[in-house]
């Protein structure tokens, strides 16, 4: 049988979705069927959500790893709970340090902007505090996946193939673990191509032995501490043994009636809370409309100029969470919006490519969870016979001295991943996400506004085209927004482009709780967004 899985000339629809139990969505069908068995084992929203993170991490490596970073916003009988997983700095580097070494930026591959991975420990805090089964019991599914072998999706195997070429072009003998894990005798595996990942099994089977104490305190600790000594990284197992999740409260700004959270800096959710926060100050039309386009365009343009300034690990921010979404000055900031496209310019509020998952049950408990190992695979580093891609956050980090944000010991940089969530009136709606690097803020707020302002569904919500800001004046449109809207975009002065590939613009999920009990779903066309009911 002869066909192309990457081509689709015609256009297909997807229904929104209904359950009464439970719900997992995701964007791999393999990894939400995970969840879902967990769930109808006994486990609850917050098992299901581990059960499927940890499928993730072998049927979706192209997004995630088990050595990448994760935030989680929880709903317990409407009360918000949020987790902060991502990973600091090792306690040995700097921003001097590598500017001595003659580095003009931070680096996006090898172990150098490698942090302290915080993904099992997520899955560790979630299991103890929310989970009701035994986390050995809850990683099984994934570990049944790594080591029987599943087939290679089409996404995952485009983006399997790029990473491929990319890590061709380092040098370092440090990277030939990753080839040896993921393309075996040198072979990029086929869409369609049975894929076995034992090392990831092994890994996996230990986490859940020790509740992931081996990672940060045994054997495996050891093994990244020896191989990092062995090609002059810098982190090593005391990094590992003092590292922490936080549990955090969510940040929130009200928006025309509906609560929206997020989590706090490090990372930039804060971001779609700002840009919420000036389009406050105005009605929106009709959704394909350009200028209901260019309100939504223009705020995320002066919400993100702001954020990428100032938002770092809190201990080091010059500016306060409280100062940022000032509703005063989002009015300042709604002020400077005209007819016209502006170049975004720094305020000052001082006053004088990821995976994403989402899974409720029939108990209330509800779970927007994300982690990743940022740029794809990460920083091209495996730990050899672990299974273990290293994260690259610390490409995150910049060599600027007066800078917030600037590289430093046992700091967490600024963080791109973030988990959302919806409440009214102080009841739970439920949990939203879009994933992929810088478009994240930037699907959030289009998420909200399409389901608030334009009374969309979830699976519409997300199957709506969508834009994405990305410096400048310059804006990249999804090939199925309206032509009309390019033009009357271009003729307020956004340079814009049309995008025929509709990867790099985010893959999201919605899970609403609707006033009957019932959950009401909606996954992302844009992968294999995939909804598992029960």
């Amino acid at each position: 049988m002869k066909f192309n899985p990457t081509i689709y000339p015609y256009n297909s629809r997807r229904n929104v979705q209904y359950a009464k139990n439970g719900v997992v969505a995701t964007g791999s069908p393999l990894a939400a069927q995970a969840g879902l068995d967990i769930m109808k084992q006994g486990g609850n929203a917050i098992d299901a959500a581990i059960a499927t993170a940890a499928a993730l991490t072998v049927v979706e490596p192209s997004g995630c790893g088990i050595g990448g970073d994760a935030f989680a916003i929880i709903s317990i009988k409407d009360e918000i709970y949020g987790l902060n997983s991502s990973g600091t700095s090792p306690a040995s580097i700097s921003a001097t340090e590598l500017l001595n070494k003659g580095f003009k930026e931070m680096p996006k591959f090898g172990l150098t902007p490698v942090n302290v991975p915080g993904i099992p420990k997520a899955w560790a805090e979630l299991s103890k505090r929310f989970g009701r089964l035994p986390l050995e019991k809850v990683l099984q599914p994934a570990i049944d996946l790594a080591e029987n072998g599943y087939s290679l999706p089409v996404n995952v195997g485009k983006l399997w193939k790029r990473a491929y070429n990319l890590y061709k072009q380092e040098k370092g003998e440090e990277f030939k673990h990753w080839f040896e894990t993921f393309t075996p005798d040198d072979k990029i595996p086929e869409i369609g191509d049975i894929i076995y990942l034992k090392d990831h099994a092994k890994t996996l089977r230990k986490l859940g032995e020790t509740n992931c104490e081996d990672f940060y305190k045994g054997e495996i600790a050891e093994k990244i501490d020896a191989f990092s000594k062995k090609y002059g990284g810098y982190i090593r197992k005391e990094d590992l043994e003092g590292y922490e999740a936080e549990w955090v409260k969510p940040i929130s700004v009200n928006y025309k009636g509906y609560d929206v959270y997020e989590i706090p800096p490090n990372g930039h959710g804060i971001s779609a809370l700002m840009a919420l926060n000036i389009l406050n100050n105005f009605q929106l039309k009709e959704r394909e409309n350009s200028d209901s386009y260019h309100k939504l365009i223009e705020s995320m343009k002066l919400a993100f100029v702001d954020t990428q300034k100032y938002v770092a690990d809190p201990k080091h921010m010059k500016v306060t969470i409280e100062e940022l979404l000032s509703k005063d000055y989002a009015k300042k900031r709604a002020s400077l919006i005209g007819e016209m496209a502006i170049m975004p310019e720094v305020g000052d509020p001082k006053s004088g490519g990821t995976v994403y998952l989402a899974a409720a049950d029939t108990e209330g408990n509800m779970i927007s969870y994300i982690q990743s190992n940022y740029m794809g695979f990460g920083s091209g580093i495996v730990i050899p016979g672990t299974g273990i891609s290293l994260q690259n956050r610390g490409n995150n980090f910049n060599l600027d001295l007066e800078s917030p944000n600037c590289l430093g010991p046992n700091k967490r940089p600024y963080h791109t991943i973030i988990p959302g969530f919806l409440a009214k009136d102080g009841k739970s709606v439920g949990p939203f996400g879009v994933m992929g690097g810088f478009m994240q803020p930037q699907g959030h707020i289009q998420m909200v506004t399409n389901t608030i302002d334009f009374m969309l569904n979830p699976q519409a919500a997300l199957d709506a085209p969508r834009w994405q800001w990305v410096g400048g004046k310059t804006i990249e449109l999804e090939a199925a927004v309206p032509n009309h809207i390019a033009l009357e975009l271009s003729a307020k002065g956004h340079d814009i482009k049309v995008v025929h590939d509709s990867l790099m613009f985010g893959r999201g999920q919605i899970i609403w709780l609707l006033e009957n009990g019932a959950l009401c779903a909606g996954t992302e066309p844009r992968t294999d967004g995939t909804i598992a009911l029960w």
